[in-house]
C-alpha cells in the first residue's frame, strides 16, 4: 500500500556494530579485566559527553587524572577508535538503497561525537546517500532528549506523525513515540525489513 511515511534510522547498531569491548579485549589479558575497565573507567556514560560534543582530547585529558596507571588504554580510546567498530550491517545497507531506489527521501538521528562523524564519511558511502542527517555532537544533544528530534523535524519540515524512526535502543524508541513519530525497535536488518513493509514502505519481502 502507498505510504507518506518517512524513514529516519539511527546509526550505531543498526548500520553498524559498535562496542568498545572490541578494542578492550586488545588491551587486557582478560574478559574480566576489560569489562571492568568498561564499567568503570572508560563507561558508556563517559562517553555519552563525546556524543554531546566534547572533543576527544577534553575528554580524555579529564579522565587520566582519576585513572592515571590506565593513561594508555585510555589514550587508546581515541587513537584506536575504528577498532571498537564490527561489521557493516549489509542487510541494512539493502534496505536503504532500496529506499533511495524508490525515491523515498531518507534521514538518520544519530548519537555520534561530531569528530569521530567526520572522520567516517570517507569509510562509510552510506552516509553521505542520506537526505538529512543530525548528529548529537554537533547539536549538543543527545537522545532520548525530545529536543532532539524537534532539532530533526524543524531542519527537514517533517512533522513527527510523518516519520518512522528506527533505533536499537529501547529508551530512543520510547521517546520517539512519544514525540508523536512511529517507530522501530530493530534487532535485525530482517526484522526492520518486516516492519517498515507493514509500515508501507516499498521494500522487496
Amino acid at each position: 500500500m502507498p505510504t507518506s511515511l518517512t524513514p529516519v534510522f539511527d546509526l550505531g547498531g543498526v548500520f553498524v556494530d559498535w562496542n568498545p569491548l572490541y578494542l578492550f579485549r586488545k588491551l587486557f589479558d582478560t574478559e574480566e579485566e576489560a569489562v571492568w575497565f568498561h564499567e568503570n573507567v572508560c563507561t558508556l556514560g563517559w562517553n555519552l559527553e563525546f556524543d554531546r560534543g566534547e572533543k576527544f582530547a577534553e575528554g580524555i585529558a579529564k579522565l587520566i587524572p582519576q585513572h592515571p596507571k590506565y593513561w594508555r588504554e585510555i589514550q587508546a580510546y581515541d587513537t584506536r577508535w575504528p577498532e571498537m567498530l564490527g561489521d557493516i550491517f549489509e542487510g541494512t545497507v539493502a534496505i536503504h538503497d532500496e529506499l533511495i531506489a524508490a525515491k523515498i527521501p531518507t534521514y538518520a538521528i544519530t548519537n555520534f561525537s561530531w569528530e569521530k562523524w567526520i572522520s567516517m564519511l570517507e569509510h562509510w558511502s552510506f552516509l553521505e546517500k542520506f537526505d538529512g542527517v543530525v548528529v548529537s555532537g554537533v547539536e549538543k544533544l543527545v537522545k532520548p532528549d525530545p529536543r532532539l528530534y524537534g532539532i530533526f523535524c524543524d531542519r527537514f519540515g517533517l512533522s513527527p506523525s510523518e516519520c518512522v524512526f528506527i533505533d536499537d535502543n529501547e529508551v530512543n524508541i520510547v521517546a520517539a513515540r512519544a514525540f508523536g513519530m512511529k517507530a522501530i525497535h530493530f534487532t535485525s536488518p530482517e526484522q526492520a525489513r518486516a516492519e517498515l513493509i507493514e509500515f508501507g514502505l516499498p521494500l522487496t519481502p
